[in-house]
């Protein structure tokens, strides 16, 4: 048991001594201004996240939407081959949000305010 608790603390012992070696200080400019810091560095991650969600993250989601799209179409025509009757709802509500996440890019940005 006391060995366990001896273990237990040199392991606490270790990552306070990592912690405290390892991390940074972060200071804001000149006069203590961090709103100021803040505002830079959201000034610069913000085109770069606008380019990384307008090349990658809508496509993916287009691209499974297209996918859940023309199978729902798929089996919508197969359960109309079965009974006659072709069910439209699930493939308009699919259509309409591939359709509105197209054309999302265009005025997304506006709307947030990059």
């Amino acid at each position: 048991m006391k060995k366990k608790i001896l273990r237990v603390i040199g392991l606490i012992f270790v990552i306070a001594i990592a912690v405290t070696s390892l991390s940074v200080c972060a200071f804001a400019d000149g006069g203590g201004d961090v709103a100021g810091a803040i505002e830079n560095t959201w000034d610069t991650a913000s085109t770069q996240i606008k380019q990384v969600v307008d090349n990658v993250v809508f496509p993916v989601i287009d691209l499974v939407l297209a996918v859940f799209f023309f199978g729902k179409l798929g089996c919508a025509y197969f359960d109309y081959r079965k009974s006659g009757h072709f069910e439209w709802t699930a493939p308009a509500i699919l259509f309409a949000c591939l359709v509105f996440m197209l054309t999302a890019p265009l005025y997304i940005w506006g709307i947030i305010g990059l």
